[in-house]
């Protein structure tokens, strides 16, 4: 009979990337929302692949609206912005959609409400940053940092 060790998984139970870029300048829609993206970490410096973008720019828009939109809506507006940005119109297959609906979601930007997707609350990105992502998420894997810091601080300062 083997000797079974249990071995501690290392995928993340969540993983956050936040970037710092320059100042936001007076821009387009779409570009302020790339930005916001980068910043997220949902979005990669560089990365040509960027339907995110407009799935969350046209969640936007229609927050404004305070309506919620199914997902056919979501592909069928995407098309539409995509074509209005002189864009191609690569990324935007109904599955790769859902994908990024669902990072948005993990993210808590956007939710799901009866098979229909909106910003999360019809609130704004900031309250719902500050609200969910910094006070819930943010603190949740530092205080888990914390945790490993001190097991090492105790595990280290051991006397040999």
């Amino acid at each position: 009979m083997k000797n079974v060790r249990k071995v501690s998984s290392e995928t993340p139970l969540l993983e956050l990337t936040l970037r710092k870029y320059e100042r936001p300048q007076a821009r387009k829609e779409r570009d302020l929302v790339k930005k916001l993206c980068l910043s997220l970490g949902v979005l990669q410096p560089g990365d040509s692949r960027d339907v995110i973008v407009d799935v969350l720019h046209v969640l936007f828009k229609q927050r404004k609206k305070k309506q919620l939109m199914s997902i056919e809506d979501i592909e069928k507006k995407i098309v539409i912005n995509r074509k209005l940005h002189k864009l191609q119109l690569q990324g935007i297959a109904p599955s790769n959609i859902r994908r990024q609906i669902k990072r948005l979601r993990n993210l808590m930007l956007v939710e799901k409400v009866k098979s229909r997707y909106r910003i999360s609350e019809f609130l704004g990105v900031s309250e719902i940053f500050s609200e969910k992502i910094e006070k819930f998420l943010l603190q949740g894997v530092l205080q888990r940092i914390k945790e490993y810091l001190s097991a090492a601080d105790e595990v280290f300062s051991k006397k040999q």
